[in-house]
């Protein structure tokens, strides 16, 4: 059985109660987590502001620095076993759990080389004056990682924090857990301070309300549904606790009638099925000028039909989705879909073989989906892909911006001024240009706008949300 890491230490639930945890991939319990209660939570804030009062919160910025890169080159000696404990935990094809591992090393590796460039200002002022800013971190941090990417989201979200110098407190989904809990062990070897790195397990209505409730917590990161972050921003205004939140999206490509189809075709696809279209900044969207629409669904179509199912050790296009109840909600959406007749124009196919019990799904591109369908409006967290004709370059803006959502946009066309103008009109957060994703870019600033949450994690911008800023005015006459 698992358990939490507080202070450097294992410690079970106060309570002793324990979770199941099930392998996507055949349904089967293979491992237990504890169940913790705001007991636990306690325990670790405790030990959180005991690291930040004490051994973490004096250490220079260049010892944290060596500290997290001493991490990110553990992260890489283990980077076989921290994925295939992700491959397991979340039942991802063994390509994308290496990879996610990789990332992981590069996100310490980035922060560990911003750690001592969080510079302050000085400020031109009255005479006899001289005023300064200090970047100071906010304390004790609390963190709720979601179960799609947690070693990449924790990365991005810890990393920053603690190269600003907060102590952490980490509560990940129950679901797919498991590498972070290795994650705090190896930072414990490598020297962290006891308290600076503690992971508390369990249901998010327990533990993670109680994280989100604690006046012991000094800045919340929230990674989830909008749902969730309307709930976190709510208890933490009681006591104007700051947050960032990442809630999620309803991305578009748009793709106009002169790109380069070639390049676009397989980014496109791989932009939903990527992690089985379980990521938030999923391409479920693919808005495309008329003038190419039947083409080039025809030639979306095929790709999808040779797309591949299967367990993660299949290590295939595609892995099940992360438990039977997300199964439920993609096939719920399609089973909607066919009672309002929109038409699929591919699937692809689960292969022969995979284990009984799995939570599989094969990939769907739909078309003609009407603009407020929920299909259009709502992310199906699964992948499928939603197909709409736009006319020109307003009517592509009206389709892209008509959600609630604002994360991504992918904009595919080779005429440069449309790609400024685009750019400048799509409400998004991030805008890929004749891409999607840049390759990952821990040192992309990554955030949304509207209901896909406010404040930026990912490259040096994340310091700034991890920090407060102090100004200081010295009369000297």
């Amino acid at each position: 059985m698992q358990m939490n890491f507080i202070a450097n230490q294992s410690a079970p639930a106060l309570a002793g109660q324990t979770i199941d945890v099930l392998d996507p991939s055949d349904g089967q319990v293979f491992e237990q987590i504890p169940r913790s209660q705001a007991a636990d939570i306690d325990h670790a804030v405790q030990a959180a502001r005991a690291a930040f009062n004490g051994p973490w919160g004096k250490l220079s910025a260049m010892e944290r620095g060596r500290l997290l890169m001493k991490l990110s080159q553990k992260v890489s000696e283990h980077a076989a076993d921290l994925a295939a404990l992700e491959q397991r935990d979340c039942g991802k094809p063994t390509k994308q759990a290496a990879a996610d591992s990789v990332a992981l090393a590069r996100y310490f590796e980035f922060y560990a080389g911003a750690c001592d460039k969080l510079h302050g200002e000085t400020l031109p002022y009255q005479n006899g004056y001289s005023v300064l800013t200090w970047r100071e971190p906010h304390g004790v941090t609390g963190h709720v990682i979601p179960w799609n990417y947690p070693m990449q989201i924790f990365g991005r979200s810890v990393g920053g924090a603690l190269a600003a110098g907060n102590a952490c407190v980490v509560k990940p989904a129950e679901d797919a857990c498991l590498s972070l809990i290795r994650v705090a062990q190896l930072a414990a070897e490598v020297g962290f301070p006891p308290g600076a790195i503690n992971i508390v397990t369990g249901y998010g209505h327990e533990v993670g309300d109680a994280l989100a409730r604690h006046p012991g917590i000094d800045h919340i990161s929230f990674t989830g549904s909008p749902r969730v972050g309307t709930l976190i921003q709510q208890v933490a205004a009681e006591r104007h606790c700051p947050v960032t939140l990442e809630l999620g999206g309803k991305s578009p490509q748009i793709i106009f009638d002169e790109a380069d189809l070639d390049a676009a075709i397989p980014v496109v696809v791989n932009a939903i099925v990527q992690n089985s279209g379980q990521t938030c900044s999923a391409g479920s969207r693919v808005l495309i000028q008329q003038g190419i629409y039947e083409p080039l669904l025809k030639r979306l179509g095929e790709a999808f039909g040779r797309l591949q199912v299967g367990s993660a050790a299949m290590n295939l296009d595609l892995g099940p989705l992360i438990r039977a109840s997300q199964l439920e909600r993609v096939t719920g959406f399609l089973d909607q879909a066919k009672a309002d007749g929109i038409a699929t124009v591919a699937q692809g196919q689960i292969a022969a073989g995979v284990p009984a019990g799995g939570f599989y799904q094969a990939p769907t591109l739909l078309r003609d989906v009407p603009v407020m369908h929920r299909l259009a409006q709502e992310e199906v967290f699964g992948p499928v892909l939603s197909a709409m004709a736009f006319s020109d370059e307003d009517h592509a803006v009206e389709l892209a911006n008509a959600t609630e959502f604002g994360l991504v946009a992918g904009i595919w066309t080779r005429d440069g001024g449309r790609q400024f103008r685009m750019a400048k009109r799509v409400r998004s957060g991030q805008v890929f240009i004749n891409n999607y994703g840049a390759g990952g870019g821990v040192e992309l600033p990554f955030g949304g706008v509207k209901s896909s949450g406010y404040g930026r994690e990912k490259g040096f911008e994340a310091l700034l949300g991890f920090t407060t800023l102090k100004t200081v005015a010295i009369a000297h006459g």
